[in-house]
């Protein structure tokens, strides 16, 4: 029986880990679409970061490579992008895992603030479908996968406007991007992450609480599961959208949070 993802190029950008120890969720992905029999390219701003992951596919035995790049920057995307698709033969699938957060609502953050999370978050998103799509578009097939969060369509609780912002602009472009161009062979979803337990939390959010042991201890209370998801959950449904196994889903938004998402309050 062949691998879901056998001989296929999948390109994941942002599949490093701030904590090369810990389990990103582009970490997790990199790794699982490898283990499905994908040529998986491993792109991060952190040379280190990609690297580390590149490492741990080949340990197992599996294809990888790593590449360093800035995603908010076309030049790089597009430089990246045309030598794979130049070498490696095709580009299959288009994962985008890059995001940050900035605490503050519109009076406390600033514009340069504002403008770095959408640089980031957006159109990153915007770049790397950009210089990928004609790719795809040649060969007659694709999934691109966008990693959203369930900050994209409620309040989760922290006061990143900029965030809420980006994610729900994630969403809709994805959208967008799913019925332009279906009846090309493209398909484009997105995952909602609702809480997960990654390295990011303790970087960018535990600072929102008294202790990240009591960050960890309230967001597990606050899902309906009485736990975060782990990095390797939000990968399995990143494999689902990637396979023929979701031939027929374009346009989704997929919350993968729990319940979370349906709790009144």
């Amino acid at each position: 029986m062949s691998l879901p993802l056998e001989n296929r190029v999948a390109l994941v950008f942002g599949g490093g880990s701030n904590d090369t120890t810990g389990w990103s969720n582009g970490k997790a992905t990199a790794i699982t679409f490898a283990r499905a029999g994908a040529h998986v390219v491993v792109a991060d701003i952190s040379g280190s970061a990609a690297e580390a992951t590149r490492d741990a596919i080949l340990a197992e035995g599996f294809k990888a490579e790593a590449a360093t790049v800035d995603v908010t920057n076309s030049a790089q995307v597009k430089a990246l992008v045309d030598e794979l698709a130049a070498r490696l033969g095709s580009i299959d699938v288009l994962h985008n895992n890059v995001g940050i957060t900035a605490m503050g609502g519109p009076i406390e953050e600033s514009e340069e603030s504002w403008q770095r999370v959408m640089d980031v978050n957006l159109k990153s998103i915007f770049l790397t479908c950009k210089h990928v799509l004609p790719h795809m578009i040649a060969q007659g097939r694709g999934s691109i996968i966008n990693v959203s969060s369930l900050a994209a369509i409620r309040w989760t609780g922290y006061p990143y406007a900029s965030y809420y912002a980006s994610k729900a602009g994630v969403n809709q472009f994805t959208v967008g991007l799913a019925l332009q161009y279906a009846g090309q062979g493209i398909r484009a979803n997105t995952i909602l992450p609702g809480m997960i337990n990654t390295p990011l939390i303790y970087k960018q959010i535990s600072n929102q609480y008294a202790s990240p042991e009591e960050m960890v201890a309230q967001r597990d209370a606050a899902c309906p599961m009485k736990r975060m998801g782990t990095a390797w959950e939000i990968a399995n449904a990143a494999l689902f959208l990637a396979s023929d196994a979701s031939s027929y889903i374009t346009g989704v938004n997929l919350p993968v949070d729990g319940g979370l998402s349906l709790k009144v309050s």
